[in-house]
């Protein structure tokens, strides 16, 4: 599938982090069909048993999915929220060391709320773990307690990636 636009990445989120030494890193992407897309590696400090990556890790990228498939559908990073409901189903053990893929569908929204589906998948496009969520839409200023939400999320890494595509 086609990359239209890469998003922001943060200084220090577990998940897109590009200063945390213990996230995961993962870039974002707009795609073609509106969805948010990556592809990461989980790595071997992720772990609950070994070879196994922890559910709340993995509940972390579902969660992170939330926003980055609003943004993708909305085509901008102006519009923040809160998680306020996560319904996560773990299908099959998630490995670490291995690419995986992740994405983020906006399903609904309102004035107030949006609901996104999301993914964690391997290569050949096997869902591993999913989730619905849904946020409240608020203000950056309400949601980090007056720090510029803009300025810990500096980064935007052009990396040439031009799509994501599964192996079957």
């Amino acid at each position: 599938m086609k990359v239209i636009g890469k998003q922001r990445n943060s200084r220090m989120c577990v998940i897109c982090g590009l200063d945390n030494p213990g996230g995961v890193r993962a870039p974002f992407y707009n795609m073609e069909d509106g969805s948010a897309m990556t592809r990461f590696r989980f790595l071997d400090i992720h772990q609950s048993y070994p070879g196994r990556v922890h559910g709340g890790v993995i509940t972390a990228m579902l969660d992170e999915l939330g926003l980055r498939g609003l943004w993708a559908k909305a085509g901008n990073e102006s519009v923040f929220g809160v998680t306020v409901t996560l319904e996560s189903h773990f299908r099959k053990p998630v490995p670490y060391g291995c690419d995986l893929l992740a994405r983020g569908v906006l399903v609904s929204q309102t004035s107030r709320f949006f609901t996104v589906e999301a993914a964690v998948m391997d290569l050949y496009g096997r869902v591993l773990a999913d989730g619905v969520l849904k946020y409240l839409k608020l203000d950056p200023s309400v949601i980090s307690a007056g720090v510029d939400v803009h300025e810990q999320m500096p980064y935007l890494v052009e990396d040439g990636v031009e799509g994501i595509d599964y192996l079957v």
